[in-house]
């Protein structure tokens, strides 16, 4: 077999224009979830992409990317704590100047005019609720982007399940200092295994208010975080297990279904 020879790389300018053309809007704000092996290869690697999308957003946009924490049992350091889990984007991202990030191990970063109010303090142990970074994003009419992966990977669907009020719980614990001492917080949080999230594509698409289109070399999504949730809050209010596998199907979902028995 004849290998296939190597992709070329987008240059800054053509990734610019490829997002504006999707329907980024500049001044606004911008919460991203990105693959970047599937956007690759770009000028400047991940640097080269951030510097798109803030190009695209201008001075007066906001871009924000999940930060959150690697190791719930190491104590979390918002100027040190690595997020390699969300990708090399958003790792990149939280260690570039001027870049905010808030102080929880459920923590997201952000630029721009709006970074202080989306990155300030959030309660412990809900991690995706209204007053959590992704719903103040929420607040601000944010646009969700999705480079090169899919609603599985869209945290504005927990947001959706918090404001719909699911009473699936799994439990969980994370680190942090605590007047300087490393403590560790137990909580329980709404979780799964978040495949069936991709049946937002559906619901978004029937209303035309989710764009699809290449952005380097990856399937790019675009829709409104405000639609996002509206969508998602009214499927869960008739079925809160809708997101879930049927039983039998994953560990993660059988866990969360087992939890709505000893709900309140």
């Amino acid at each position: 077999m004849t290998p296939r020879p190597p992709r070329e790389p987008i240059s800054i300018s053509t990734l610019t224009g490829q997002l504006l053309s999707l329907g980024v809007v500049p001044g606004g704000v911008l919460l991203v979830h990105t693959s970047f092996s599937r956007v690759a290869p770009v000028e400047k690697g991940p640097l080269g992409l951030i510097e798109a999308l803030l190009t695209a957003l201008g001075p007066q946009g906001t871009l924000v990317m999940p930060s959150m924490s690697d190791d719930d049992d190491t104590p979390f350091d918002r100027a040190t704590t690595p997020c390699l889990a969300m990708g090399v984007v958003a790792d990149t991202f939280r260690t570039l100047p001027g870049v905010l990030r808030n102080d929880s191990p459920h923590a997201f970063g952000a630029l721009g005019p709006h970074a202080p109010a989306i990155t300030a303090d959030q309660p412990m142990g809900l991690p995706h609720a209204p007053q959590s970074p992704v719903g103040r994003c929420h607040d601000l009419d944010a646009q969700i982007l999705l480079l090169g992966v899919d609603h599985d990977a869209d945290t504005t669907l927990h947001l959706a399940e918090a404001v719909a009020g699911v009473r699936y719980r799994a439990a969980k614990h994370f680190h942090y200092y605590r007047e300087g001492i490393p403590t560790r917080h137990d909580y329980l949080e709404t979780d799964h295994c978040c495949e069936r999230f991709t049946l937002v594509n559906d619901w978004l698409e029937s209303e035309g208010a989710q764009r699809r289109a290449q952005v380097g070399h990856a399937l790019a999504r675009l829709a409104p975080s405000r639609t996002i949730v509206r969508l998602a809050t009214a499927h869960l209010r008739r079925d809160e297990t809708l997101f879930l596998h049927p039983p039998g199907t994953d560990p993660e979902c059988d866990a969360a279904r087992e939890s709505l028995a000893s709900a309140t």
